[in-house]
């Protein structure tokens, strides 16, 4: 599988910086719109507050580890609308064709590899006024309300990793 995009090493810094507000746990007052979860841990959080996400993205990791049984769980319980591949460090077609189609029938998408960039088009396909949250390591969760400038700002990320995201033109006029 030949991935899309390819994050460069001179970005990888950018990508440390939180892209929205940080909470050391669910915060169910800042969830508007449709809830995407990004991560493992952060669905995983989110079910056992009672908060079912509208899409959720997973891989059976967190920082580079095997997640516990009791996670895969949890979260295994939520319909699986797709199965795909996605390097570490990338973001595949694969995985933006699969967010999309979540995006309009909801359920988890579940990556074989890494979800980590999995943000970037999860806040470039959503619609204004959605949450789109992750984790940050030894931070807590953060929580990225869909705009035009959180929708910019990935955009801009995504079109200066190396690769021909061929999706990234649709998002552009979406």
């Amino acid at each position: 599988m030949t991935p899309a995009l390819v994050l460069p090493e001179e970005m990888r810094s950018e990508l440390k910086e939180p892209m929205g507000e940080v909470s050391p746990e669910v915060d169910e007052e800042r969830l508007t719109g449709r809830v995407v979860a990004v991560g493992d841990m952060v669905t995983y959080h989110l079910l056992g507050a009672g908060v079912v996400p509208d899409v959720a993205v997973v891989d059976g990791r967190t920082e580079r580890e095997d997640v516990d049984e009791e996670v895969v769980e949890r979260w295994s319980r939520m319909e699986v609308t797709a199965l795909v591949e996605n390097e570490p460090g990338t973001v595949s077609d694969a995985l933006v064709d699969a967010l999309g189609d979540a995006y309009a029938e909801g359920g988890l998408v579940e990556v074989e590899g890494e979800e980590d960039l999995a943000v970037l088009p999860a806040v470039a396909l959503a619609s204004e006024g959605d949450t789109v949250i992750y984790g940050q390591p030894g931070e807590g969760i953060v929580y990225v309300e869909v705009d035009d400038d959180s929708r910019g700002y990935v955009l801009d990320l995504l079109s200066r990793m190396d690769g021909d995201g061929e999706f990234l033109s649709g998002l552009r006029n979406s």
